[in-house]
């Protein structure tokens, strides 16, 4: 190996050793582990870290605390500390877009009905699907509205448990072949809201249902659903946006192909890649999560006499694995590869590290790109996920 090859595989180690020390392990959880035949293992390197970079793109917000109320409540996950070892987001952190309603009373009995063109309309208490659940494992959920302000906060990985939508299928089946599938929440509000529509609800084709493993949760992270996450019942479409992810579910029904758009789907049909407002359902393109990938922290150390900034991130979203990404530090600078991209063993969100060693003090543009020019992302490469910088000495 060239002695410059084994610089870049010393600094990839220490940087991954700094990571490890610093995360918190969960016990009891499934874990995101970098794969055990890692070539970087027996590298070592001193170095002194000096100190964490913040961002200078986003501005003061609570992290990891409910905010606001009802249609208004949010909750930002904070992502800065995530490592491969601690990768879990708890369940009083993971994120919230809205909470629940002062009239929700979770706490009596509760039910799903089916109904709509059912073959035989019944109602699921909610008590049966949770002897019916199972172990999901780890799942991954961003909102559509993600966004910089917030440091990207409204996208979580949960360890779930509950029952599968197609087990819940059989026992109303519709009456007619085809159709679609309407499932709907409780959203009845005490208080009007700011910046949202009430109407929870989001209707699928059986297939899409099928393909994504959507379930009916009934857990997260080996504790019951708190009341801001969907309790009593929450629908989970892996790998689909969160307004697709119904909380207080309490209604499944089959609706022909010619059903309207919700107000949810209408409501988010900017935010999830449609073209104009479509009046119906059966128009909407599936509402997957795009490609994305963010910095999560900068971190300034001292190695050797010189100055050198690690810079630690995550890659989440699209349809299909890819290679690895490229980062640019600004616009007039070219892309170079990400040094250390790692899928992660539960394919929720990858790890990726870079050390970086800036020629001058500025304002820096971090933007990353997925490497393979077949790769379509588009809120990636619009620049949706950029973030900046402020290098005040190097």
């Amino acid at each position: 190996m060239s002695r410059a090859g084994s610089g870049i595989r010393n600094r990839r180690t220490l940087l991954k050793q700094s990571l490890i020390s610093g995360g918190v392990l969960l016990s009891g959880l499934h874990r995101v582990r970098w794969p055990e035949n890692d070539a970087d293992s027996d590298f070592t390197e001193q170095g002194v870290r000096l100190g964490v970079v913040p961002f200078s793109d986003a501005s003061a917000v609570d992290m990891d605390v409910p905010l606001g109320a009802e249609l208004d409540g949010r909750l930002f996950t904070d992502l800065s500390s995530l490592t491969p070892e601690n990768a879990i987001t708890p369940t009083k952190n993971f994120y919230i877009r809205t909470r629940a309603s002062k009239l929700l009373n979770a706490s009596k009995p509760w039910s799903i009905s089916l109904g709509g063109s059912a073959e035989k309309p019944a109602a699921i208490p909610v008590e049966q699907l949770r002897k019916m659940a199972k172990p999901i494992g780890l799942r991954l959920m961003e909102c559509a509205g993600n966004f910089r302000g917030a440091h990207f906060g409204m996208v979580s990985v949960a360890d779930w448990r509950g029952v599968p939508l197609q087990e819940v299928l059989q026992i109303a089946k519709p009456a007619a072949p085809g159709g679609r599938i309407l499932i709907s929440g409780f959203d009845q509000y005490a208080y009007e809201s700011r910046s949202s529509i009430p109407g929870a609800s989001w209707i699928f084709t059986p297939e899409q249902l099928k393909a994504a493993g959507a379930f009916f949760a009934t857990e997260m992270n080996g504790e019951g659903l708190t009341p801001d996450h969907g309790a009593p019942i929450r629908m989970v479409v892996p790998g689909w946006y969160g307004c697709t992810c119904i909380k207080w579910v309490n209604e499944i029904a089959f609706v022909n192909d010619e059903a309207p758009a919700t107000s949810q789907m209408q409501e988010y049909a900017g935010r999830t890649g449609q073209v104009g407002v479509p009046v119906l359902a059966r128009q909407y393109e599936p509402a997957l999560i795009d490609y994305a990938a963010i910095p999560i922290r900068i971190e300034k150390w001292a190695v050797n006499g010189k100055t050198e900034f690690r810079v630690t991130g995550i890659q989440w979203g699209g349809s299909q694995k890819i290679d690895g990404l490229e980062i640019q530090f600004n616009a007039d600078e070219g892309f170079v590869p990400v040094e250390d991209f790692k899928i992660s063993a539960e394919g929720v969100w990858n790890f990726w590290r870079h050390v970086w060693a800036p020629q001058k003090p500025g304002r820096y543009l971090i933007r990353l790109r997925v490497k393979g020019p077949d790769v379509i992302a588009r809120r990636l490469n619009s620049g949706y996920y950029l973030r900046s910088v402020d290098i005040k000495e190097i």
